[in-house]
């Protein structure tokens, strides 16, 4: 049981101990004989006030003092009974409270590590609530935003699969629901090949967009399409749209003006959209120019690897298998910074791993300035590493490096 509260429930008992016990304790103290030494001391005051003489002093003290064998003798049951009483109490109050409290309370509602091991109890076991939300959408499937929440959770775990189906669920029930096209459309983008916007996905966009054309999240993602078919000049007209509505303080402003510049600097476009961005940054020039130079080197990443299968592991790769090839930052949020999805049958195969491939306006390969390239077989498509999955990681290397990665996926992830 945690300390801290065993401490702090002795206290508490010791607290309500002292209101019962003290008035019995005073009651003990308070017998006979105390009494008849006030009325001594009144007589004797008297006496000295010439209120009474000393005749009648005498006679009174002797009275006194023939009563008082009998009064202390009255008193003395009491005075027994005063104390019995407080034994009592001390002995009995603290084992009723704390029988009490074992019968009635919660023994380990004070105790962190019982309550993350207690079944049923709420933690930090992410996987159980979201099974939790799957089951109970099972027996509710019409509940939108609970598929939309579920797709949430989904992405943020990287099984992006999963986030399709379960968008493809909210998408069924609310075609015309904006919010809902949109993140279907970035789900299917996730979970496809190379995480392309294209098909339906830029069909659902294309869509959006002209529902409600001041949407921010399609605005970004149509310019990352339009980035993606290297239609440069397109993507930063969406970006700057989109840009637009952004306050100055906003935190996605400095990625995008980053996004924006390189999209500029692809287009061939002059660089006064850079300057512009600059001259509105709030008393930032120097930091802008920072922005807008990390834009034009972020043209330059261009990370290429050569993934194979040791022979060793043949046998353990499921035929059909999803093939994730990433970069992610050496140091920093783990979440790929840049994948491309291949399958089984593909290898060996040689990917280049570039700005294009991000989809989150935070999480660019220019941010950082060294990655580690991996490579994970996963027989259930997830891209979290799971158990049982094959892999193969880089050493921490420069993410301006030229030089061909090479990568033998010879490791199972325990």
């Amino acid at each position: 049981m945690n300390s801290t509260f065993v401490i702090t429930s002795g206290v508490m008992v010791l607290a309500a101990l002292g209101f019962v016990l003290l008035p019995l304790l005073r009651a003990r103290s308070g017998g006979g004989g105390s009494a008849a030494a006030s009325r001594r001391r009144a007589l004797d005051d008297a006496l000295s006030a010439g209120v009474i003489s000393a005749e009648e002093h005498a006679l009174k003290l002797a009275a006194l003092e023939q009563s008082g064998p009998a009064r202390a003798d009255t008193a003395a049951p009491r005075t027994r009974g005063a104390f019995a009483g407080a034994l009592l109490t001390l002995l009995l109050l603290p084992a009723l409270a704390i029988g009490l409290y074992f019968k009635l309370g919660n023994v380990q509602a004070m105790d962190p590590v019982a309550q993350a091991a207690a079944p049923g109890t709420p933690g930090p076991d992410m996987d159980a609530a979201v099974q939790g939300l799957a089951a109970k959408l099972a027996n509710n499937p019409d509940d939108v935003e609970g598929w939309m929440l579920l797709a949430r959770a989904y992405k943020s775990m990287e099984r992006f699969d999963d986030a399709r189906d379960a968008l493809k669920n909210a998408y069924d029930r609310a075609a015309d629901n904006v919010d809902v096209k949109v993140d279907y459309a970035e789900a299917l983008a996730l979970a496809g090949q190379g995480r392309r916007i294209q098909g339906q996905a830029r069909e659902l966009l294309d869509a959006a967009i002209k529902a409600d054309a001041k949407h921010q999240r399609a605005l970004w993602l149509l310019g990352i399409a339009e980035y993606q078919q290297q239609n440069y000049t397109a993507a930063v007209d969406y970006w700057e749209r989109l840009r637009s509505q952004l306050p100055s303080e906003a935190d996605a402003r400095g990625s995008l003006d980053t996004q924006i510049a390189d999209a500029r600097q692809r287009a061939g476009m002059p660089d006064g959209g850079a300057a512009a961005a600059a001259s509105r940054a709030p008393a930032g020039g120097v930091a802008a120019a920072g922005q807008a130079d990390a834009g034009a080197a972020a043209g330059d990443i261009r990370l290429t690897v050569q993934v194979s299968l040791d022979d060793k592991l043949r046998d353990k790769a499921p035929a059909g298998a999803s093939v994730f090839v990433f970069a992610r930052a050496a140091n920093g949020p783990p979440m790929p910074l840049a994948v491309q999805r291949l399958t089984l049958a593909d290898l060996p195969a040689t990917v280049t791993l570039t700005e294009a491939m991000g989809m989150l306006p935070n999480m660019k390969l220019s941010q950082f300035p060294q990655v580690v390239i991996g490579a994970r077989i996963s027989a259930s498509g997830n891209p979290k590493a799971q158990s049982g999955d094959l892999q193969a990681l880089s050493a921490p290397l420069d993410v301006k490096s030229t030089a061909p990665v090479k990568l033998t996926i010879d490791q199972v992830v325990p």
